[in-house]
C-alpha cells in the first residue's frame, strides 16, 4: 500500500510520484532491500515513468531504454559531474573542486584520461600484463601440485597488486608484496563501507572506517609516492597537474590519488571474481575461452607458462571473441549501476512517442540498467549464463533487440554518456590478460560445490559483490 504525501503539489505532466508513508526516508528502506525488484513492480503499476522519493531526494525514473537516448543525449540540461564530485569530495576527504577555488581543475583532471585510450592505453596495458605475470610467477610458479586458495581473496590479492604496481609503482622494499599488502588489507576495510559513506552516512558513525581512510590517505603522500619506482603516465600527470594549485594542501592530493585507486580497482576486482566464477561453474565455457587462448599462443608462436613472457596486442586481445563474450555476460550479471543525472534547472524533457516529462531544478533523473540486462525481451533466459551470448556467427554480436526493434544501448556495465567510466578500456583488458594468464598457465577448477549469490548492499554502484567466498584450486599445467 502506498500513502502519497503531498510534499509539493504535482505540476501537470510531472511523473506519478510514489512518496512512502515515512517521513524523509519514503522509500528508501525498501529500495536499498532489492532495486530490481521494487523498480518492477512500480513500472506494472505506473508505466515507464514514475517518480520515487527516496531519503529526501525526488528520482525520476526512466525505465524504457529507447528512452535512454534523450536523457543521454540532454547533458546540459542534465548534468552529472556536479553530483559525482560532491559524492566523491565527502567519501575519499578532498574539498570539492569548485572552480572559485580551484579554476579548471575538474576539467584538466578530465583531459587526463587520454592516457587510458589510444596508443598510451597500449603502453599501460603492456605494463599491466608484465605485472600480473610477475605476481603470477611469485605467487603461484611452485603450484606443481593442487593448490587450494579461495577465490575472491586471489581475485583481490592478484589484481590490486597488478593495478597498484602498474598506476604508482613498484615498491622497492624487500618487503615491497608485503606493504601492497597491508594497504590492500586497509583498502578492503575501507570499501567495506563505501555503500554507507556513498548513501551520506556520517563517517563517524562509520566504526575505524575514518582512521582507516586517513591511514590509506597518508600512503599517497608526496615522500611516500616519490619513493615508488616506474609509476604510469597517468599518474604522473596527475601529480602535475596537482602542484599547480597551491590551495591544495598536500593531504587533499593525496586523498585525490587514493580516490583514483579506488576508482580503478573497486569495481575490477568483483567483475574479475565474477568472470573466472562463473567460467569454472561452465566447463564448456571453460573449454571454449581456454581453446581460444591455446590458438592465438600457438599461431603467434609464444610458449604458455610462468617462466615464459606473453605479450599480447590490443587487436589479438580484441579477437578474442569468446573470451569478451564470457566477460561481457558476467558483467551483465553482476553489475547493477544507477546512472544519476541533475536537473539544473526547470525543464521539459522531451522523449520518444511526444511524451514530455516536466523536471524541476534540482530532481534527480536515473536510468537503471539492470532492468535492461535481465529483460528477458532482450536476453532470453536471463537468469542463465550463456557465456557465447555476444557471439553470432563466430563474430563479435552487437545487435539485441526489444520489441522487434534493435537497441541503441544493450550492455551498460560502464555507465553511459558523460557518465561513462573513462577508464573502461583498460578495465576489460585487465580483466580479459588476468584470466588470458590464469588459463594458459593452470589447470583450474572449483574446489566447492556451492552457488554463490550476488550481495545486494552495492546495488546502484557498481558491480555487486559476492555473498561468500569460494574454494578453487589450481595447478600449472602441464
Amino acid at each position: 500500500l502506498f500513502i502519497f504525501l503531498p510534499v509539493f503539489n504535482r505540476k501537470t505532466g510531472e511523473p506519478p510520484l510514489i512518496n512512502g508513508w515515512i517521513p524523509y526516508l519514503g522509500k528508501a528502506l525498501i529500495f536499498r532491500k532489492d532495486a530490481y525488484k521494487f523498480l518492477l513492480d512500480q513500472q506494472k503499476k505506473f508505466g515507464d515513468i514514475f517518480t520515487v522519493h527516496i531519503a529526501g531526494r525526488y528520482i525520476t525514473f526512466i525505465m524504457d531504454p529507447f528512452q535512454y537516448v534523450y536523457v543521454i543525449r540532454n547533458s546540459k540540461q542534465l548534468e552529472f559531474h556536479e553530483f559525482a564530485n560532491k559524492m566523491a569530495s565527502k567519501t575519499f576527504d578532498y574539498p570539492a573542486l569548485s572552480k572559485g577555488k580551484f579554476p579548471e581543475l575538474k576539467e584538466n583532471l578530465h583531459r587526463i584520461y587520454q592516457y587510458l585510450q589510444g596508443k598510451p592505453l597500449d603502453i599501460i596495458s603492456d605494463h599491466m600484463m608484465k605485472n600480473l605475470q610477475d605476481i603470477f610467477e611469485w605467487k603461484c610458479s611452485q603450484a606443481t601440485d593442487w593448490e587450494t586458495e579461495k577465490m575472491y581473496k586471489f581475485c583481490c590479492s592478484v589484481m590490486f597488486e597488478a593495478s597498484f604496481v602498474t598506476l604508482y609503482g613498484r615498491v622497492p622494499a624487500a618487503d615491497g608484496h608485503k606493504v601492497i599488502s597491508e594497504i590492500r588489507d586497509k583498502f578492503i576495510k575501507f570499501d567495506a563501507s563505501f555503500p554507507y559513506l556513498a548513501a551520506n552516512i556520517p563517517i563517524e558513525l562509520l566504526g575505524a572506517t575514518k582512521k582507516v581512510r586517513k591511514e590509506l590517505i597518508h600512503h599517497f603522500l608526496l615522500p611516500n609516492m616519490t619513493k615508488w619506482l616506474g609509476g604510469s603516465k597517468v599518474v604522473q600527470a596527475r601529480q602535475d597537474i596537482f602542484e599547480k594549485y597551491e590551495l591544495l594542501g598536500d593531504y587533499d592530493k593525496a586523498a585525490h590519488h587514493f580516490a583514483f585507486l579506488w576508482a580503478s580497482v573497486g569495481n575490477t576486482i568483483p567483475a574479475t571474481f565474477w568472470a573466472m566464477y562463473y567460467l569454472l561453474r561452465h566447463p564448456e565455457a571453460l573449454a571454449a575461452v581456454r581453446d581460444e587462448i591455446d590458438h592465438l599462443l600457438q599461431s603467434t608462436g609464444q610458449k604458455r607458462g610462468p617462466t615464459y613472457n606473453i605479450h599480447l596486442t590490443r587487436e589479438q586481445l580484441d579477437n578474442l571473441v569468446y573470451l569478451e563474450s564470457a566477460l561481457n555476460e558476467s558483467l551483465r550479471m553482476c553489475s547493477s549501476s544507477m546512472n544519476i543525472r541533475i536537473s539544473q534547472e526547470d525543464f521539459v524533457l522531451k522523449l520518444e512517442g511526444n511524451q514530455e516529462v516536466v523536471l524541476r531544478k534540482g530532481d534527480w533523473i536515473a536510468l537503471y540498467p539492470q532492468i535492461l540486462h535481465m529483460d528477458p525481451e532482450v536476453y532470453e533466459d536471463p537468469k542463465e549464463y550463456k557465456f557465447d551470448r555476444y557471439i553470432e556467427n563466430g563474430k563479435k554480436k552487437t545487435t539485441f533487440y526489444k520489441a522487434g526493434r534493435k537497441l541503441k544501448y544493450f550492455l551498460m556495465p560502464f555507465g553511459s554518456g558523460i557518465s561513462m567510466c573513462p577508464g573502461r578500456f583498460l578495465a576489460m583488458n585487465e580483466m580479459k590478460m588476468f584470466l588470458f594468464i590464469l588459463l594458459s598457465h593452470f589447470d583450474v577448477e572449483l574446489a566447492e560445490n556451492k552457488a554463490v549469490r550476488l550481495d545486494n548492499s552495492r546495488m546502484g554502484l557498481g558491480i555487486l559483490l559476492p555473498d561468500a567466498d569460494i574454494a578453487f584450486r589450481y595447478k600449472l599445467r602441464s
